[in-house]
């Protein structure tokens, strides 16, 4: 019986053991609320006032890059 035991313990500790494994050498695809990650985006300097503003929140305009249209209009620093 003892024996029995001892064998069911082995078993289950190496059943841990790897299942303890399996979740570090996972990488989680999806955060918390279950949506894939966001893929990293560009910050870029405003011509004008040199505020970094994500790229899909400002303005271009002859190769320049602005936080606003007011910036836009008002062109680059000098």
């Amino acid at each position: 019986m003892r024996n029995l035991l001892i064998l069911i313990l082995v078993f289950a500790g190496i059943w841990w053991i790897r299942r303890a494994m399996a979740r570090i050498g996972k990488k989680p695809s999806k955060s918390k609320n279950g949506q894939a990650d966001a893929v990293a985006e560009r910050v870029l300097e405003c011509a004008h006032c040199g505020l970094n503003v994500p790229e899909s929140e400002g303005v271009r305009e002859h190769g320049r890059f602005y936080c606003s249209d007011a910036h836009r209009l008002a062109g680059p620093r000098e």
